[in-house]
């Protein structure tokens, strides 16, 4: 029978800490909140009115509930005041040996039958209880921010932890309307560990200046679909707790893409530590403020409507499968006259069938008229021969993920198209320089990265080479603007931006599964609950397809030389078993 916890104890209120205070003074639990003295204990109870009041204005709470909340917690200054809690949690700052101070403390002043809890998001639990009289009684509550809203927890139990411990703090986790996954003790548990390893390799994006922070951003949001950029991410995290998480978890792993950022670094001792200084990555209104003012990186205008771009009336596409299809219907609905080529007429007749069972299918939802329809059908003309692209104003080519068959195609559209039209190709691993140099106009050849479906996804990664023409990139952003997408630039590297940062995330996704520390829900629920990515690492690799991932990840690691990019083997073994996710019925898990 787990344990019915009526009195509990947080010691430190700053963000995290008021937030887990509150969690549980919302499920009737009476709590002793302590800080080091009156002035930081005002600050945590400004925290926690401002978030009461937040809730109530959002129709979340009552001001009577919030009343009952704010009544059910005891303010205090003296470690004596926590010596009847039952648990004890600890948000202090993420620092060894403040923590284990803190638990030395505690531990003489509650009940030899009161559990302590450290809210440690990196440090080892073990070296923390070890500094008590009694460490089988220490376990890992990590709390995700905000903790009022978060349904993550990780519960971190160490080779000393009591059984009894562990289960009364999984109940009480689960009481708390929490979804627990319980792991072992290593550094970053799972979700700090999947997450900062991301978090790093866009900060070395950002470092070697292989794009701006606003189009990293861009592109995990509206690529990914992720809550929020990296580099936001970060100035929320704060820069100083996000380089103390990566240095504990490199020296523990000694993995490199671990290691942080010297960017990192430099920032924090100049004490642009994010959102709480006001200075991070990004520029803000205040110290504490979410509201982002422009600075000397912030961009101008997009320049879309610039004279000196070139003037685009007339678009080609070449394919006919699922991208080309989305990517002509974009250009159609933007009132582009579209001239689309496929390899039969069988194929030109099936993107015809394809848009108007899309157009039928939003007629019925009331988001589209047919008179809407019948006006982008009119600027869609198909044609089985190449030679009907010799007028357009820029071409993309949507064919075959292969780079001979790619080769080909550009230099007939060399030949074909007329001077100044522009060759892009939405290749999404392809070097796209060995495209232009089988043209005689590589500075008219730009990446115009689509993602799937087209119709739907905002992001457009523009990628130019060390070739392109200046004005073809401005042109292709503001083309992309037009068309109503939200475009990024970047070099022609593997990957560009959004699959080099994803998919070594996904490939240490499987290699935790493959150590065994966590099973593939468990890690799932970490990633969508904790970190609030759309789907876990483990359902978006089935549904991209494994065989198409490992291509991915074996791009970047030729690429990049970097031993952590390597193939995951029990990726390569399940492609080698056929074994390739949704499409084939199984991959990290069955299908009917």
């Amino acid at each position: 029978m787990a344990r019915d916890f009526t009195t509990v104890g947080v010691i430190g209120l700053g963000t995290m800490g008021a937030g887990i205070a509150e969690t549980f003074a919302r499920n009737g639990i009476h709590v002793v909140a302590l800080e080091v003295d009156e002035a930081a204990l005002e600050r945590g109870k400004g925290v926690l009115a401002t978030s009461t009041a937040r809730a109530v204005s959002r129709g979340k709470l009552d001001q009577d509930e919030a009343d009952a909340i704010i009544g059910r917690i005891t303010f205090a200054t003296e470690m004596a005041d926590l010596a009847e809690c039952q648990l004890v949690v600890e948000a202090v700052p993420e620092q060894l040996a403040v923590k284990k101070e803190v638990l030395a403390a505690l531990d003489l002043v509650v009940t030899d039958d009161a559990i302590l809890a450290t809210n440690t998001s990196s440090l080892s639990v073990t070296e923390i209880a070890v500094a008590t009289k009694k460490p089988s009684r220490v376990v890992g509550m990590h709390f995700f921010n905000p903790a009022t809203v978060m349904q993550f927890v990780e519960v971190i139990r160490t080779v000393v932890t009591s059984d009894d411990v562990f289960s009364d703090v999984r109940a009480l986790a689960e009481r708390l309307g929490k979804k627990p996954v319980v792991v072992g003790d290593k550094a970053g548990f799972i979700a700090n560990a999947l997450l900062f390893g991301y978090l790093n390799h866009a900060v070395s994006m950002y470092e070697q200046k292989y794009a701006t922070r606003e189009d990293l951003d861009a592109s995990m949001r509206f690529g990914c679909g992720l809550p929020m950029g990296p580099l936001a991410l970060m100035d929320l995290i704060g820069l100083d707790t996000a380089y103390e998480i990566l240095d504990t978890m490199y020296h523990q792993g000694r993995d490199r893409l671990h290691a942080p950022s010297p960017v990192i670094k430099q920032m924090v001792n100049a004490g642009l530590k994010g959102r709480k200084t006001g200075r991070g990555f990004y520029t803000y209104a205040a110290p504490g403020s979410s509201q982002v003012v422009p600075d000397g990186q912030t961009p101008t205008a997009d320049g879309a409507d610039d004279p000196g771009l070139a003037k685009i009336t007339k678009v080609g596409v070449v394919g006919s499968g699922t991208m080309a299809t989305g990517i002509i219907e974009v250009f159609a609905k933007a009132g582009y006259d579209v001239v689309y080529v496929a390899r039969g007429q069988d194929k030109v007749d099936g993107v015809v069938a394809a848009i108007a069972k899309g157009q039928a299918r939003m007629i019925d939802r009331g988001k589209m008229t047919q008179e809407a329809a019948d006006a982008i059908n009119s600027r869609i003309t198909g044609a089985t021969s190449r030679e009907a692209l010799a007028d357009v104003d820029i071409v993309v080519e949507a064919i075959a993920e292969d780079l001979a068959i790619k080769q080909e195609l550009f230099r007939d559209l060399d030949r074909i198209c007329k001077p100044g039209a522009i060759l892009a190709t939405t290749t999404s691993s392809l070097p796209i320089i060995q495209c232009a140099n089988v043209t005689s106009r590589p500075g008219d050849v730009i990446g115009m990265h689509f993602f799937n479906p087209a119709q739907v996804m905002k992001l457009v990664e523009v990628v130019h080479t060390v070739a392109t023409d200046p004005a073809v990139i401005a042109t292709t952003v503001a083309l992309s603007s037009k068309v109503g997408k939200v475009p990024v630039q970047c070099g022609d590297r593997s990957g560009f931006i959004v699959n080099a940062l994803l998919f070594p995330y996904l490939n240490d996704a499987i290699r935790m599964l493959e150590a065994h520390y966590a099973t593939a829900d468990e890690i799932d629920t970490a990633m969508k609950t904790g970190c609030g990515y759309p789907m876990g690492p483990f359902e978006l690799l089935d549904v991209v397809g494994l065989d198409v991932s490992l291509a991915i990840q074996r791009e970047l690691y030729m690429e990049f030389r970097e031993p952590g990019f390597a193939p995951a083997p029990l990726l390569e073994h399940l492609v080698t078993a056929g074994y390739l996710g949704r499409k084939s019925k199984r991959g990290f898990r069955m299908y009917s």
